[in-house]
């Protein structure tokens, strides 16, 4: 009964829609009957196709349409009326001379019931049939029943759907049929495969990535290996009639949709689809459906031979291929950003060779979608910019080993140290203000030639619960996949001790920084954080961390160097000058840099003197409310010329 091969012939002379209606047309006509009464005898006078033809081309949507959905005859019927009277004007015309006085351009549920009467000559057990079937709980059909019974209510197929069935694409507002999709690297390649195979026949699989464009090229690559073109759904309310369109266009159901740490979602129902459902989501939040926890597939990023071979198509040389391979964990569809964008860096210099130069342009400044969650920090800081202590300088050259070989170091060892090994770097920085934290970021990241932005924390945190740990989510997730270094300047306002509960404030900030304990410890990414204080850290979260680096306030000999590296070649002043106050002023970089730009301004923009220097040192120790110390009240020798 349910075949669709029986509810479908073939028509060589009548489509379906066309046998219906000549069902319907009159008897006999006089001169004066009206166009569409004489078109509808017409159709009596043509020849029905036999029973077994295959699908005519007119009807083979409707047909595909009755297989995937697994429509009744008196349903067929229903659509075919519906989708002839928005594609033939005739059709409409005769419709609304048949359904007079109601004058309904559409099927209505009573005409299409008429069809299919019953050996009793009644209509109800059709009519029960179309209202309560598939085609309408679907949304194929919509059946409007404002102000009208049943058999008045007219019957109309979504204009996506007649269009689809008509050879066009037709469009659902947030609904995006993949075009080419990101290839995929081998490893990944197979493993996409091998999740379409396990995938069962009306299975469930969540495809998680740190990003939405990773998880989206994923479940991408899924539907084609099962044969179909993946169909993106943002949101979880997919619209009425969906699964008909995606029947038409053999297209896989993908839902896109973030969840915040701590939620759980449902997989959203989509009547009337019968084959497997895909979720594109985040690597935070849990998914259910009927109940259970659908399985998950964490996108790993390529190895590191097929990352090299993808920075190969774009044209690097093969040391540098390699070593940027190594250096970096970017997917496939990220590396092809980064040499589009060193590529035209090369044009605008000319046609040569790609340089390391502009790889390390595109690395640094690359798009990082961070949105206002963070402040990039793009300016590149040199060896000669960071004036720090011989036993400092060691301890970053040991962090930046460190994050250069992250991706690989567990390699080798023993099992206890491979097992849960994350490749992120989290490195808390503690010192007084001024004392070149900030600075020191931004030489790491120029060092890795990677992307550096700030936190900031009045973007990320929120007085509504649970917005906060969703942000930090978010921000964490896009950093990861841009391969972007996250600072967070005075770290304890987010990652201070947990406090004893006494109300609700309490317990919500204590889950906040639980959150943050979790998320950070499993980023894979780089975490820099500067505190003036480590007694203000949570103990738990120094087991955390790789490494905590004391930035003390710089001696008499690093002072004499933080002066010269901020005066450079614009000062008069002469070496004994330089000596007191290297000696006398106590000052950390951060000071000594206000105090060389407020004397260059004071000198009007040329070069810096004596009077000029002592008067912007004063004005800097009347900012810290101290007293300028007492040798430094003469004014320092000026340099000879």
């Amino acid at each position: 009964m349910n075949a669709p091969e029986r509810l479908l012939p073939a028509l060589a002379a009548l489509t379906l829609a066309e046998q219906a209606l000549a069902q319907l047309a009159p008897v006999e006509l006089d001169d004066t009957a009206a166009p569409e009464a004489q078109w509808l005898a017409s159709l009596r006078t043509r020849e029905a196709p036999p029973p077994d033809a295959a699908p005519a081309s007119a009807d083979r949507a409707l047909h595909r349409l009755a297989q995937a959905l697994a429509l009744l005859p008196v349903e067929c019927s229903a659509v075919a009326l519906a989708l002839a009277a928005d594609t033939d004007p005739m059709v409409s015309r005769a419709l609304a001379w048949l359904q007079a006085p109601l004058r309904e351009m559409h099927p209505t549920a009573g005409l299409v019931a008429a069809l299919h009467l019953d050996e009793n000559g009644s209509a109800t057990q059709a009519l029960a049939q179309l209202v309560d079937g598939m085609a309408v709980r679907s949304g194929l059909l919509q059946l409007d029943t404002a102000g009208r019974t049943l058999p008045d209510a007219p019957l109309r197929v979504p204009a996506p759907v007649v269009l689809a069935a008509s050879g066009a694409q037709g469009h659902w507002p947030g609904v995006t049929l993949a075009e080419a999709a990101d290839a995929l690297p081998p490893s990944l390649q197979r493993q996409a495969e091998q999740c379409a195979r396990s995938l069962a026949a009306q299975g469930v699989l969540v495809v998680r990535g740190s990003h939405p464009r990773e998880a989206r090229s994923a479940a991408a690559a899924i539907a084609r290996a099962l044969g179909r073109r993946a169909a993106f759904i943002d949101g979880i309310a997919p619209p009425a009639g969906l699964a008909a369109w995606l029947a038409l266009h053999q297209a896989q159901p993908v839902f896109c949709s973030e969840v915040a740490p701590g939620e759980r979602q449902r997989v959203p129902a989509l009547p009337g689809h019968r084959g497997p459902l895909l979720v594109a989501s985040g690597v935070d939040g849990a998914w259910s459906c009927d109940g259970d926890t659908p399985p998950a597939w964490r996108v790993p990023l390529p190895q590191a031979d097929e990352r090299a071979a993808l920075w190969r198509l774009g044209h690097v040389d093969v040391e540098l291929a390699w070593q940027l391979a190594t250096q970096h964990r970017h997917s496939a569809a990220r590396i092809a950003q980064l040499c589009e964008a060193a590529g035209q860096a090369r044009l605008r210099e000319g046609d040569g060779p790609l340089q390391p130069a502009h790889l390390h342009g595109a690395l640094r400044h690359a798009r990082s979608e961070l949105g206002s969650l963070a402040e990039a920090l793009p300016d590149d800081v040199p060896d000669a910019a960071l004036v720090l202590p011989p036993a400092l300088r060691d301890e970053l050259a040991r962090v930046l080993q460190r994050c250069r070989l992250r991706d690989s170091l567990s390699d080798g060892l023993g099992a206890a140290s491979r097992t849960r090994y994350r490749p992120g770097v989290r490195v808390l920085m503690v010192g007084p203000s001024g004392t070149g934290k900030t600075l020191s970021a931004g030489w790491l990241a120029t060092q890795l030639s990677l992307p550096l932005y700030r936190v900031d924390l009045a973007a990320v945190t929120s007085k509504w619960i649970g917005e906060t740990e969703k942000n930090l989510a978010e921000l964490f997730a896009r950093a990861e996949h841009a391969e972007a270094m996250l600072l967070f300047d005075e770290a304890d306002a987010l990652f201070g001790k947990r406090t004893e509960v006494k109300d609700a404030n309490d317990r919500f900030a204590n889950q906040q920084t639980n959150y943050l304990l979790q998320r950070i410890e499993s980023c894979d990414g780089i975490v820099l954080l500067t505190s003036n204080s480590r007694s203000r850290f949570d103990t738990a979260f120094t087991r955390r961390l790789d490494a905590i680096v004391d930035f003390p306030a710089p001696g008499a000999d690093e002072r004499r160097a933080l002066w010269l590296a901020h005066l450079g070649e614009a000062h008069r002043l002469a070496g004994p000058a330089l000596n007191r106050l290297a000696a006398g002023c106590e000052l950390a970089g951060g000071h000594i840099r206000n105090v060389a730009l407020a004397a260059r301004a004071a000198s009007g923009g040329g070069c810096i003197d004596a009077q000029a220097l002592l008067s912007a040192l004063s004005a800097e120790y009347r900012k810290l409310g101290r007293a300028m110390p007492a040798g430094l009240l003469v004014v320092p020798d000026a340099a000879p010329g």
